[in-house]
């Protein structure tokens, strides 16, 4: 049990995704990671409300995630990824094939 930016930087995943120039939006939880993720603005306990600009760039944000978060909760529930005992390579595969 570890927070998720923690893990990310103990495997390399955030310095992976940076060297391949692939942009990540991630949510609030990794402020403070550098590199090619994308964070929306977090209100602090002494700043003043967010600017319009912020809100407004927090709103696209919020789009682009919700498509991911939408289909990673989608495949939470195929019960044949829950139940997977083939290698992790073949997964790819399997969801292409069960989308067709």
């Amino acid at each position: 049990s570890t927070h998720d930016l923690t893990a990310a930087r103990t495997h390399g995943i955030i310095e992976a995704l940076t060297s391949a120039d692939v942009m990540t939006f991630a949510d609030k939880g990794y402020q403070g990671a550098r590199g090619s993720l994308r964070i929306p603005f977090k209100r602090r306990r002494f700043r003043p409300k967010l600017s319009r600009r912020q809100k407004t760039v927090n709103r696209a944000h919020a789009k682009i995630r919700a498509r991911g978060e939408r289909a990673i909760a989608t495949l939470k529930t195929w019960k044949i990824l829950a139940k997977l005992r083939c290698c992790p390579r073949r997964a790819t595969a399997i969801v292409q094939a069960t989308l067709v």
